[in-house]
Parts: C-alpha cells; sequence; structure tokens
C-alpha cells in the first residue's frame, strides 16, 4: 500500500509506519545469508566491546549479542572495566583488525566520558565498522560508493520503501545536522535510486525561524534529539513525519516528535518500534555485507 500526499487529512486519520515489520524482513535476508556463508565454510562473526558497567549499554549488548547467535553469527566479546584507558581500548581493536576470522565489530556507545570515541572508531579497519560511521564509511557513502550505511539513516529509507512512501522527486526535510543521522541521511535520500533521489533540505535549530521548512516538506524526519520539538504546527498537512531522533528519561524514550501530529500527518512513526528496529537490522545487515565482502563475496 502507496502513501499519497493529502493537503486536508482527516483528523486523527495519520497511518502508522510501524519499523518492526521492515526489520523483520531485512533479519530474514540476513539469516539467509549468514546461513549461505555458513554452508561455504565461513562464519560470519560480529565482535562486540563494552566499556564500563552502564546498565543500559549491558543489556544493549546482551540483547545484541543474542540477536546475533539467533542468526548464525558468531560473536566474542571483549568487556573493559571503567577504568579502562584509550590505550586499552586501542588494542582491543587492532587486536580485531588482525584477527581474519573477525568480520564485524561494534563498539558500544557511550564509552566513559574519560575516553573518545571517534579516535577508538578510526583505529577500526573501516570495512568492519557496523556502524558505518568510519570517516572512510562516510567518504564513501558521499561519494556513492559501495560499504556500510550508518544504521539509522539506511533504516529510515528502508521503512519509506517498505510502507510505500514515494520519496524520489519529492521535498524531503531533515531536521538536524547531526553526523550520525541529519547529515548522513540527507546524502542517502538525495543519491539517485528509486527509493531516493529526493529533494532534500538539511535545517536546524540554530534557523530562528526552523518551522518555515518543515511546514513545506512532504516528508518531515525529525532527528534533533529534543524531546517533543515537532508538533502539529510544524507539519504540512497529509505529510509523512519520521521521528528519527530521540532522548531517554532513564528507560523512558522520549521522541522529538509529538504524537499529537498523528492529527495532522498522513502518516507516521509510532512513538516506540518506529527506527529504532530498523536500526538494529541495519547493524546486522552491516555485519553480514563485511563477512560476505571479506569471503570474496560482496
Amino acid at each position: 500500500m502507496s502513501v499519497s500526499f493529502s493537503s486536508s487529512p482527516v483528523a486523527g486519520s495519520a497511518r502508522l509506519l510501524p519499523g518492526g515489520p521492515v526489520a523483520d524482513r531485512i533479519l530474514a535476508e540476513v539469516a539467509e545469508g549468514v546461513a549461505a556463508l555458513r554452508a561455504a565454510g565461513v562464519v560470519p562473526t560480529l565482535a562486540t566491546v563494552l566499556v564500563g558497567d552502564d546498565d543500559a549499554s549491558v543489556g544493549y549488548i546482551r540483547i545484541k549479542q543474542r540477536q546475533a547467535a539467533e542468526l548464525g553469527f558468531a560473536s566474542p566479546h571483549v568487556r573493559l572495566p571503567a577504568s579502562a584507558t584509550q590505550a586499552d581500548l586501542h588494542r582491543v581493536l587492532a587486536d580485531f583488525n588482525d584477527d581474519a576470522g573477525v568480520h564485524a565489530v561494534l563498539v558500544q556507545h557511550p564509552v566513559p566520558g574519560h575516553l573518545d570515541y571517534d579516535r577508538a572508531l578510526q583505529v577500526l579497519d573501516p570495512d568492519s565498522d557496523v556502524d558505518g560511521m568510519h570517516p572512510v564509511n562516510m567518504g564513501r557513502l558521499a561519494l556513492g560508493l559501495p560499504g556500510p550505511l550508518p544504521c539509522t539513516p539506511a533504516g529510515i529509507e528502508a521503512l519509506l520503501a517498505f510502507h510505500g512512501v514515494p520519496v524520489a522527486g519529492r521535498e524531503v526535510v531533515v531536521l538536524g545536522r547531526g553526523a550520525t543521522l541529519g547529515r548522513p541521511l540527507a546524502m542517502l535520500l538525495a543519491q539517485k535510486r528509486p527509493t531516493a533521489n529526493a529533494a532534500v533540505t538539511v535545517v536546524h535549530t540554530g534557523v530562528a525561524d526552523w518551522p518555515r521548512y518543515t511546514r513545506r516538506a512532504e516528508i518531515l524526519v525529525a532527528a534533533v534529539g529534543v524531546p517533543g520539538i515537532v508538533r502539529p504546527e510544524h507539519v504540512r498537512p497529509g505529510a509523512v513525519v519520521v521521528g528519527g531522533g530521540v532522548r531517554y528519561a532513564g528507560r523512558r524514550l522520549l521522541p522529538d516528535v509529538d504524537e499529537s501530529c498523528a492529527r495532522v500527518a498522513g502518516a507516521i512513526t509510532p512513538r516506540v518500534g518506529g527506527v529504532g528496529p530498523t536500526t538494529v537490522a541495519m547493524l546486522f545487515r552491516n555485519a553480514w555485507w563485511a563477512a560476505r565482502r571479506a569471503a570474496g563475496r560482496g
């Protein structure tokens, strides 16, 4: 079912765009691909690294390791104490780089405050970077070259395609210019591809009249990380609204898009279960891609 853009939707009629079914389809493809690699004698391996004792991070790593096992990945894990130095972290990543049996590596973010995550990321082999955030991979994205894509932007493109939202030729406004979402998403959706090829504008809260831009968007992606910043008066009636930015209050997820926007939007991602599942699915897709490439099949 495709989404059409309406100038006068019925109040409260916004169609939900859940990420769960999108993630299920991606992960089914990954599981099939992992099985094929195993049948050829290659064991796809996603290594994880955790520094410190943050409860949420421990939980996220546990979930990712369980998902990795279900998909058929081997998943070696290194846990460093909160007192670990930058050199300690770099040493672990260098060891994974040198291990031909490790195809992909995830460093759980955030790391303790005395460590520099970006410096650590640059130690990784770009091909093993499952988050797609290594500078080399951002350069590949800018040039349209093959490589692991940033997970949340790639997940948003997949979500829009799955739900039949036409993107090519449409006006997309991305509210937020961050390195993990806003900027790479703008590059991704502007590329010449059936599920992209949009006219993309990036605006941010440093622009005094940012709602002037969001109100004209046929597709609006909120990527600021400011809870509830996007309200109905900021949305073009009938537009597709994607909540990409979030913050947490304890374990409660606080999205950028206020739920009342459903009264105006034509289609909208749910508060929970929207972009999140597709982000995780793309992480595993990147890990599968890394294993295929290492095996000479990518």
